[in-house]
């Protein structure tokens, strides 16, 4: 196994994110801590050796001074090649050993780590999750986390536990030379532990608050990007502008604050290590007039003066920095930790459908007080049977296929799959056994092959082309060429299928339904951003994806339901009338009004008012 790969990079965390910064940091590292103890024990010998190289700089110039300089390197020559071995072999070995530890083994497979966790348990979130924020600004949130934690953890190794091995070895080995020097070392110490302890926190907050400014311009400027052409077709270009401009003046006073208190740290910092040689350095000198220390002590000592002065500076450097991270961790950790609010239930097993009957028993579900809903639903849909489903916007069309499909659990009520009630299958199993073919339909910048293969991702090339050809997509996909010159099924479709039609986007879609070859199919307001024209020509194809299936299709323009083995009609949430289509025209009721409407019984209707 190689090195690089004794931290697993993907491995799943087994359990929900905390919501407290000590467990979320012991949640995101779980089973990357033997290698972590590992590259910290190797920084802690790296800052050793440190003091050590000062103790035999100091050991060097004894014996330089006690012996006469025509034969001090035949008379001196064991110590000699000892310090040659320790800085030529030695020390670079430990330091290189420490560095791979922590640029190859810890860092980039750490930060994988903590994204892929947080990714998974972002995609676990209810459909509520992501209607309540932006898009890019999740995005930005995992990248963010994930980053900054890696950056602390990376820091604590290189940094601090360095840092610490330091100082008190220079602690120890300023003992050696007079026990003075070394409590003036520790006085200094106490004063420098005070600077951090003021001054840290408030780099957190601001850090924080900086954090969370920024991620709302990422989230801001990716909303207006994602729907550029809107904003083309209002002619909102300054409208957008300004709310950018917004989000931008934020973040620029955000970072002004955290700035303030950046400089005042860094004065304060510099002002400290300015006085740390001048107390060593001069208090060797005054110890060394009096015949106290040798001339090797105060080299050592200088040694370690200034390379604690130059340390001060780097290790607050990096304390800001860590402090800082731990902001934007706990900004990423309020936005994306929250527990998952629909989950599958403890045992939860897979569903099976043998037959593909659903009954929607007693079902009702509000999104609010005040809000659209459903109320008492009950409806049996047999095997293979092909249901309309109609009515006003607001009656409870998409509330009824979200509610199937367990984007939201219902509150009254129960669906049956089979006799299974899918409040008790997982939800994975449960949407694999149905698929959707929608109005707005989605698709991904990848290559047209990987969109429709998204409907069953092991599918063969040629089980693609298959599908494609029974969606009557096949034709157009071959003549397809991106900006990069990928032809056919390899030509990428631009951000949710730009370079396409609406007729072309729902035959991939409708390609895509036919690989996936689910039991049950929703077509929800399927053909309603096709022109008549395009509407018949890819009916044969949604044919073709409706047989041997369960239907249920919502639908505004009713012509496309008028074939249906039966029409339900929905108003205020509640099922107002169900039969074939020439049933429901002979009623009189909801659905004969609308079909007047729609087939150009308007006119009449308006003048007999």
């Amino acid at each position: 196994m190689k090195f690089a790969d004794w931290i697993d990079p993907f491995a799943p965390a087994g359990s929900p994110p905390p919501q407290t910064l000590a467990k979320f940091f012991g949640w995101a590292l779980a089973g990357a801590w033997p290698v972590l103890a590992m590259a910290g024990a190797l920084s802690i010998v790296a800052g050793v050796i440190e003091v050590v190289a000062a103790l035999i700089l100091g050991r060097v110039v004894d014996a330089a001074l006690a012996t006469d300089a025509a034969t001090v390197f035949a008379d001196e020559s064991g110590i000699l090649w000892a310090s040659l071995v320790f800085f030529v072999l030695l020390r670079p070995a430990i330091f290189g050993v420490s560095s791979y530890f922590q640029t190859i083994m810890v860092q980039p497979n750490l930060l994988n780590l903590v994204l892929s966790r947080l990714h998974r348990h972002t995609l676990g979130q209810s459909v509520t999750f992501f209607d309540n924020d932006f898009a890019g600004r999740i995005s930005q949130k995992e990248m963010q986390c994930s980053r900054a934690l890696t950056d602390v953890v990376i820091e604590m190794i290189h940094t601090v536990l360095f840092a610490v091995a330091s100082v008190v070895g220079a602690i120890l080995l300023l003992g050696t030379v007079d026990w003075r020097i070394a409590a003036g070392l520790l006085a200094w110490m106490v004063i420098y532990g005070l600077l951090i302890r003021y001054y840290m926190p408030r780099v957190r907050v601001r850090s924080k608050a900086r954090a969370g400014a920024r991620a709302m311009v990422t989230g801001q400027v990716v909303d207006t990007i994602t729907n550029i052409k809107t904003v083309k077709l209002f002619a909102h270009a300054d409208h957008e502008d300004r709310a950018a401009l917004g989000a931008m003046s934020d973040y620029r006073n955000r970072a002004l604050e955290f700035g303030q208190v950046s400089v005042a740290f860094r004065f304060w910092l510099m002002t400290l290590a300015g006085l740390l040689p001048v107390l060593l350095v001069g208090g060797a000198l005054w110890y060394w007039s009096r015949g106290l220390v040798s001339a090797g002590d105060i080299a050592a000592t200088g040694a370690v003066a200034l390379r604690l002065a130059q340390m001060t500076g780097w290790v607050s450097f990096t304390l800001m920095a860590l402090y800082s991270n731990l902001g934007e961790v706990e900004d990423g950790m309020r936005t994306l930790s929250p527990p998952h609010r629909l989950v599958d239930k403890p045992g939860a097993g897979e569903l099976t459908v043998p037959e593909g009957r659903l009954q929607f028993d007693g079902l009702g579900f509000r999104y609010g007080r005040d809000a659209g809903g459903i109320e008492h639903i009950n409806l049996d849909i047999a095997p293979g049977e092909k249901v309309g489903l109609v009515g006003a916007s607001g009656a409870g069309k998409s509330t009824l296929v979200a509610l199937l499909l367990r984007m939201y659990d219902a509150e009254e009520g129960r669906i049956l799959i089979d006799g299974q009630d899918i409040a008790g299958v997982t939800q994975e199993s449960l949407r694999r056994k149905i698929g959707m073919v929608t109005q707005e339909t989605a698709m991904f910048n990848r290559s047209a092959l990987d969109n429709i293969r998204y409907g069953r991702p092991d599918a063969s090339f040629e089980e693609v082309v298959a599908a494609a050809r029974k969606a009557e997509a096949h034709e157009f996909i071959e003549g397809m060429q991106d900006h990069k010159g990928r032809r056919g099924y390899e030509a990428h479709l631009g951000e949710r299928g730009v370079k396409l039609s609406g007729g072309q986007r729902q035959r991939i879609a409708l390609a895509r339904a036919i690989l996936k070859d689910a039991p049950i199919l929703v077509l929800d307001e399927a053909t309603s951003a096709l022109d008549s024209e395009v509407e018949a020509a890819i009916q044969g194809a949604l044919e073709r994806v409706m047989e041997g299936k369960t239907v249920l299709a919502i639908a505004h323009r009713l012509s496309t339901v008028a074939d249906m083995d039966r029409i339900v009609v929905l108003d205020e949430g509640r099922i107002a009338e169900e039969g074939t289509h020439e049933a429901l025209l002979a009623k009189g009721g909801f659905y004969a009004r609308y079909w007047a409407r729609q087939s150009g019984g308007f006119t009449q209707a308006r003048a007999a008012e």
